[in-house]
């Protein structure tokens, strides 16, 4: 059985519907507080193992999809975000370091080249009885160059800002810019993990009330 952690929720108005966002993942959480309205976090407990012969794509929407119904099947009746993020070189999937070496392996084959980021959201309407009206996702792809750096910068900014949790080992919004060339999305903040404008337009489609409190 599934089993959920929640976060205290954000003080809620009766006009508004009950908004979760399915995520442990901080930075997403930052994000979706710049929309200024209540909501929620719960964690789903999932396998995020990518299935064999998976493409990364599939394996980001399947992942969003299955956080938000985890969260929705515990939340009846709640509109639940969620996310998943995969990047790719060379079709390979790039995952989190975890730690430095592993990171600086990352930054060392990314170095001169371009990476895709594979950012897929869900958003899951619990209102709705029927599966296909309760589903909204999508995959928004983000173009990032790496700067051709040698290793004794790419150390230098590991031991900074160690971006140990990121898949591909650097912060955008912090100063992992720094050794990045170009990036190239139609959504500014799906590389942090949410992109806002997809969860905007998927928000607005649900009849999500944004400037009523």
């Amino acid at each position: 059985m599934t089993t959920l952690q929640q976060m205290p929720p954000a003080s809620t108005t009766p006009s508004l519907p009950r908004l979760i966002l399915g995520s442990s993942s901080k930075y997403r959480k930052e994000l979706l507080s710049r929309l200024h309205i209540p909501f929620e976090v719960m964690v789903p407990d999932i396998d995020e193992t990518p299935g064999a012969g998976e493409k990364p794509e599939a394996t980001a929407l399947r992942l969003a999809r299955e956080k938000a119904r985890a969260v929705a099947f515990l939340a009846p009746g709640a509109l639940v975000i969620g996310s998943d993020q995969v990047a790719t070189l060379d079709g390979e999937q790039i995952g989190k370091p975890g730690n430095h070496q592993n990171a600086l392996e990352q930054l060392r084959k990314m170095r001169g080249r371009r990476v895709i980021f594979h950012t897929a959201l869900c958003l899951w309407d619990g209102r709705q009885s029927q599966p296909e009206a309760a589903v909204q996702i999508e995959n928004i792809q983000t173009f990032v160059s790496f700067r051709d750096l040698p290793d004794a910068e790419l150390e230098a900014y590991l031991r900074i800002e160690q971006p140990y949790d990121c898949a591909g080992s650097a912060k955008n919004e912090g100063l992992g810019i720094a050794i990045l060339e170009k990036i190239e999305s139609t959504d500014p903040t799906a590389l942090t993990g949410l992109p806002l404008i997809a969860l905007t337009s998927m928000l607005r489609r649900a009849a999500f009330p944004f400037f009523t409190r």
